[in-house]
C-alpha cells in the first residue's frame, strides 16, 4: 500500500519554499498581464450561451485530497456528465469559441489562480480525476506526494493529446494505453528531479513548443536523457513514430478496460 513519503530534509523544504515563493509571484503577474485577453475570452464564451465562463472541476490534490480547478470553458454546459474523461480534437462538446481556447491554451492559463492559491504549481504533473488516479499503480502514486502543475515535461510531448486521441471509440481506454504509460514515466523522473532550475527550463519549452515544438521536443530529450530515460522512453519522448501501448509504471500488462 502506497504510504506518503517522509519529512522532507532541510534542503528539501527549502527547495519547497523557494517553488512556492516563484508560483506566488509567477501567477500574480501572469494573471496581471493576461488579464487583457482572459476578459475579453470570459465574455465570449458567457456570450455563447450566458452561462458562467468557468469550468470548476474536482481534481486529484497534493496528498491524495480533492481541489476545485479552474478552467476557462471551453465546452458546452454539463459536458461532464457525458461520463468521458479524455478529450479527443473531435470532441462534439467542444464550442466554437473552445476551439480557440484549447488550442491556444488559454484554459489551462486560468489554473493560475489555483497556482496562486496553493492548490497547484507552475509546474508539476497535471492534475487528474478521482477515477483517473483510483487506477494508479504503487508506482503512479508517487505523483499524488507533488503539488499538481499547470505544465510538465508530458505537458510538452502530449500537447497533441486530442489527436491522438481522435478517432478513438473509446478514448479514456486509448489514453491509459498509449499515453498514460509514457505520461506517467516522465512525471516521475520529473519528480527524482525537480527543483527551481528544472522549473524554470520546462515553462521555457513550454513557451518555445508554441514556437517550435520540434525544438521544444528536442529540448526535453536533451533532460530526459540526463535524468537516465530507457531507449524506449526516449523514443516514445521524440513522437516521431507511433506511440506504443506498454503497461503503466509498475503494472505487468496494458490496460485493457476503463470503468
Amino acid at each position: 500500500m502506497w504510504r506518503p513519503p517522509s519529512a522532507p530534509s532541510m534542503a528539501g523544504r527549502e527547495s519547497d519554499v523557494m517553488k512556492r515563493c516563484f508560483d506566488i509571484v509567477s501567477s500574480i503577474i501572469g494573471l496581471l498581464l493576461l488579464s487583457p485577453v482572459l476578459l475579453p475570452l470570459m465574455l465570449l464564451v458567457w456570450l455563447q450561451d450566458f452561462k458562467s465562463p468557468f469550468y470548476i472541476a474536482p481534481r486529484m490534490a497534493r496528498g491524495s485530497g480533492m481541489f476545485r480547478m479552474v478552467k476557462l470553458r471551453s465546452m458546452v454546459v454539463n459536458a461532464a456528465k457525458s461520463g468521458v474523461n479524455s478529450t479527443a480534437a473531435n470532441d462534439r462538446r467542444i464550442t466554437p469559441i473552445g476551439t480557440f481556447i484549447r488550442k491556444t491554451k488559454m484554459d489551462e492559463l486560468m489554473q493560475l489562480w489555483n497556482v496562486l492559491r496553493g492548490d497547484m504549481s507552475l509546474v508539476g504533473p497535471r492534475p487528474q480525476v478521482q477515477v483517473d488516479a483510483s487506477l494508479y499503480t504503487e508506482l503512479e502514486r508517487r505523483m499524488l506526494s507533488v503539488r499538481p502543475g499547470i505544465t510538465d515535461v508530458a505537458s510538452i510531448v502530449f500537447s497533441d493529446e486530442g489527436d491522438i486521441l481522435a478517432g478513438a471509440t473509446n478514448p479514456d481506454l486509448r489514453y491509459n494505453q498509449v499515453i498514460r504509460p509514457w505520461k506517467s514515466r516522465l512525471a516521475l523522473l520529473y519528480i527524482d528531479n525537480m527543483g527551481l532550475v528544472t522549473d524554470l527550463r520546462l515553462i521555457f519549452l513550454t513557451a518555445l513548443g508554441a514556437l517550435s515544438r520540434k525544438m521544444a521536443l528536442n529540448g526535453v530529450q536533451g533532460m530526459v536523457r540526463r535524468w537516465g530515460a530507457d531507449d524506449l522512453l526516449l523514443r516514445m519522448t521524440a513522437r516521431e513514430e507511433p506511440l506504443q501501448p506498454y503497461p503503466p509504471p509498475g503494472a505487468a500488462e496494458v490496460v485493457s478496460s476503463y470503468p
